[in-house]
């Protein structure tokens, strides 16, 4: 089977990655080709560009490098046209994602699309477009089947990846307490908020800072970022190893805010776009929060810090607040309602039976 596969971001290399591995545990003759990362190229994918060059984030960003994301555009419908793949599967990234949907769909060729757009938060135009393009919806969130379903698409509900990713948690505790620092994995979002959390060691020096670099930057980006005499540690493609060592964390708003949680790590969340994407987001996007965490309880359970809230001085409060035993027991208790919420292991092989299901 020839599979083509499209993510833009870090969390969508690995997930797309975890999904080819279960596809090829059934398939001897899986040939996997694509825009991916690291993990993806691990698993034998043929990439044809790298998430860390078309990793943008927010809407001024994003028009920012549309002379790029068209190159990329291009590339990609010439590519899939050429190598006739069996069945596209689109991760995420729906601003690319999307309208490759509707070339695809053009060709002939089955679309699956894993891991929704939010489109229940904001841009619930989307949808008709994925009724229009996308033969079938792998969602991972649990309200989501239900919103497909009344919006009359095909999906199914296949539960979340990060349940098979990290497994059984087993914590790692290092001599020193230490404060995780999740910046993100676009270079955009890291240069916006590492900025407010470089000088919390001086703040809490008793405990140790480590930040978790993202596989698709560099060492030297990092250390740049920081004055040159800082005492906070850098782990590379090290987050889950950290997350298990962590006591506290603070993170950037996206998958890792769920990622915190999972590995039940007390966080407070944190965010900063460009004035133009904040004012935008503001007056499109119709959910009252911002973290996965919360957004999947439908109540506030971490804190989050936005725009001009994120700030050093709102950092350190909110982690000593979390540092309150009675503090830290709800936010832990309140991980645990998350994780059942989530529901079961085994998203990747639930995807790929589903995949394969709607190709015979």
């Amino acid at each position: 089977m020839k599979l083509y596969l499209i993510s833009g971001e870090d969390s969508g290399d690995m997930h797309g990655a975890n999904l080819v591995k279960a596809l090829r545990s059934k398939l001897s003759d899986l040939d996997v080709r694509g825009v991916g990362g690291d993990r993806l190229l691990a698993e034998g994918m043929e990439t044809v560009a790298h998430v860390r060059d078309i990793n943008f984030m927010g809407f001024a960003e994003v028009v920012q490098h549309l002379g790029t994301i068209r190159k990329l555009f291009r590339t990609v419908e010439a590519d899939i046209e050429a190598w006739k793949p069996d069945v596209v599967v689109l991760v995420d990234y729906p601003g690319f994602n999307l309208r490759m949907a509707a070339f695809i769909k053009k060709l002939g060729i089955p679309v699956v699309y894993y891991i929704s757009p939010q489109v229940w938060a904001w841009k619930k135009n989307r949808v008709k477009k994925i009724r229009r393009f996308v033969d079938k919806m792998l969602v991972i969130l649990p309200f989501e089947a239900n919103f497909y379903e009344k919006e009359g698409v095909e999906a199914d509900f296949v539960g979340h990846p990060l349940l098979d990713e990290i497994g059984e948690v087993k914590r790692n505790k290092p001599g020193k307490p230490t404060i995780a620092l999740l910046p993100g994995s676009r270079k955009q979002e890291i240069q916006r908020l590492l900025p407010a959390m470089r000088d919390l060691p001086t703040r809490f020096p008793d405990f140790r800072f480590v930040i978790a670099g993202a596989p698709s930057q560099t060492e030297e980006f990092y250390h740049n970022l920081l004055p040159p005499d800082s005492p906070i540690e850098l782990k590379m493609n090290q987050t889950y190893a950290l997350l298990r060592e962590a006591d506290y964390a603070v993170v950037a708003s996206g998958t890792a805010t769920l990622e915190t949680a999972l590995f039940q790590v007390p966080e407070v969340v944190i965010y900063r776009g460009s004035g133009l994407s904040v004012w935008l987001a503001k007056r499109l996007v119709k959910v009252p929060y911002i973290s996965l965490v919360n957004l999947i309880m439908d109540r506030k359970l971490v804190t989050e810090l936005i725009q001009r809230d994120c700030t050093p001085g709102r950092i350190t409060q909110e982690l000593q607040l979390m540092m309150q035993p009675a503090e830290r027991e709800t936010m832990l208790n309140g991980y645990e309602e998350l994780r059942i919420k989530l529901g079961d292991a085994g998203a990747s092989e639930n995807a790929a039976q589903s995949i394969l299901k709607l190709i015979e």
